[in-house]
């Protein structure tokens, strides 16, 4: 009866045994980590505007003014600004264009847009589209000097010149005759998305305010005439 007793007791102690070296050798399984997808924040388009003075290139902003800058991109991507001009040109105020007839009161096919407000000023180096019945579809400008008291009039800035600000102080600078219009055409050649900006030159990040005159011209509205 003893033994019998012993005997079970050390056939017990060597089946625990038997089962504590099994789990002491099997490696545990190591947990696999989980995949992070990472979320790839997509930038906004930069547009390489051709001009007979020089490129200048734009940043649109896509994701914060997305009516007014998709109608924009629209025109681009079909062609619709290239080999139109600057038809409006006012120092130390503004640059326009983006008119299909050249006299600033033409339009494109399409409906007016409506106003979305934009985040962002409308400071030097700033383009946002003109403001009336003929041109609130297609004509735009680019600010040449801090004119913040157009974001009081409901314009909306959707793009900014990231590099040829130079080019635009140059086209600034043309003979003008009545109604602003250049002596000689201004013409966008081209107008074309880029993946990325030269950098033969160093980028403009920074928009400087231009050298003050010693008068202020009187303040317009880019819309048409």
């Amino acid at each position: 009866m003893l033994r019998r007793f012993i005997t079970m007791v050390l056939m017990g102690l060597f089946v625990t045994g038997l089962v504590f070296a099994q789990e002491k050798t099997e490696p545990k399984k190591e947990e696999q980590p989980k995949k992070v997808e990472k979320k790839v924040e997509k930038k906004n388009p930069i547009i390489e505007m051709q001009t007979n003075y020089g490129n200048i290139y734009l940043e649109v902003f896509e994701k914060e003014t997305p009516i007014h800058a998709g109608n924009f991109l629209t025109k681009v991507d079909a062609g619709k600004y290239d080999k139109l001009t600057f038809h409006r040109i006012v120092p130390n105020f503004v640059i326009q264009g983006g008119d299909p007839q050249g006299s600033g009161m033409g339009s494109m096919e399409g409906p007016s847009l409506s106003d979305e407000k934009s985040p962002f000023p409308e400071i030097r180096g700033t383009m946002a589209m003109a403001r009336s019945n003929a041109a609130s579809n297609c004509q735009f400008y680019i600010n040449l000097k801090d004119n913040t008291f157009l974001d009081q009039q409901k314009f909306s800035t959707f793009a900014k010149v990231v590099k040829g600000m130079d080019v635009v102080d140059k086209i600034a600078a043309v003979k003008t005759g009545p109604n602003d219009k250049p002596v000689e055409p201004v013409v966008m050649t081209k107008l074309v998305r880029v993946s990325s900006i030269p950098t033969d030159k160093v980028v403009e990040k920074k928009m400087v305010e231009p050298e003050k005159k010693s008068t202020e011209p009187e303040k317009k509205s880019p819309e048409t005439k």
